[in-house]
């Protein structure tokens, strides 16, 4: 969504979003090295190209023109928001469209509050990223910096780092709020309910998994965006004994829980390492699949992916 992107998540916002930042777009050639200075900073022509690409940008975010997203990024650009971090131009666009997929009415203003021109074709750039998801919606403000070089005639984003709002990388997630339940045919009966808690500071679910023969199990589940460092955090307790911690991620398209924590009482060995991959399948379906899985070190076989559908 803003300056944003990797798998990691982000952020997604990114969980997060995704990060679409100050990008380029045509702009005036940059000062000769022999070039008198300009007075000021402000004054200098190079400073309001940057500012005008910064609006160029948001206008091709709104207008949906990823062709000139694109060219607003260098080939090997970075984007970081948080823990997560995106590489490369295609990668960042990909993200940026996906995230537009599943929120079709954002709107993105960017106010820039500072240029600094530490060389002719140099920018580092400092602002905000204002986004909208929908008409009515509650803004959601992030601070970003930027660094853009002068290439092609373009002043073009090279690596931004965006400091994720906590309440837009949980409202990334606010598709997740309602209950869930997968096909029973598949060998359990599986039901999730998910709420915004603690004055929407966090994300609670609750899920219920009854199997074919055997006992029920009751899973708590808590997701928190950590305001300081921008992680998006998640803690897992299961009724069987078994508990898990770890981060959220995203890539623009999914979510990626890394979890490490004890197994049940009843498994072999005392460390689970495993990685939940959430995937957005349309409206009110998603797929989750448990992969990267091991215990003690030992290697297992991915789980079966499992599909989910809202109910309510």
């Amino acid at each position: 969504m803003h300056e944003q992107g990797t798998r990691h998540w982000l952020t997604a916002h990114a969980f997060l979003a995704l990060a679409l930042a100050v990008g380029a777009g045509t702009a005036a050639a940059p000062a000769q090295a022999d070039a008198p200075a300009a007075p000021a900073a402000a004054a200098d022509p190079r400073s309001a190209a940057v500012r005008q690409a910064a609006a160029d940008y948001a206008a091709a975010f709104n207008e949906r023109d990823f062709t000139k997203l694109a060219a607003h990024w260098t080939e090997n650009a970075e984007l970081v928001e948080g823990a997560g971090r995106l590489a490369g131009r295609a990668n960042i666009v990909r993200s940026i469209k996906a995230w537009l997929e599943r929120h079709p009415q954002a709107k993105l203003e960017i106010a820039v509050d500072d240029v600094d021109l530490p060389a002719a074709t140099l920018a580092r750039v400092v602002g905000r990223m204002t986004f909208t998801s929908k008409p009515g919606a509650k803004p959601i403000v992030s601070r970003f910096a930027s660094l853009r070089v002068f290439e092609d005639g373009a002043w073009r984003l090279a690596e931004s780092v965006v400091e994720p709002s906590q309440a837009a990388v949980l409202d990334d997630l606010e598709w997740l709020v309602g209950t869930w339940k997968t096909d029973a045919a598949r060998g359990a009966d599986v039901e999730a309910t998910f709420s915004r808690s603690l004055g929407d500071a966090c994300i609670v679910g609750r899920t219920t998994i009854r199997p074919k023969s055997g006992p029920s199990r009751e899973v708590l589940q808590v997701i928190h965006a950590d305001r300081a460092t921008g992680l998006v955090r998640t803690w897992i307790f299961d009724s069987s004994g078994a508990r898990a911690e770890g981060v959220v991620e995203a890539d623009g398209a999914s979510y990626h829980q890394s979890l490490v924590g004890t197994p049940a009482e009843t498994a072999l060995g005392s460390v689970a390492r495993w990685v939940q991959v959430i995937a957005p399948a349309g409206e009110g379906r998603f797929t989750l699949h448990a992969i990267e899985r091991s215990v003690d070190g030992v290697p297992l076989p991915d789980g079966q992916p499992m599909d989910f559908r809202k109910v309510r």
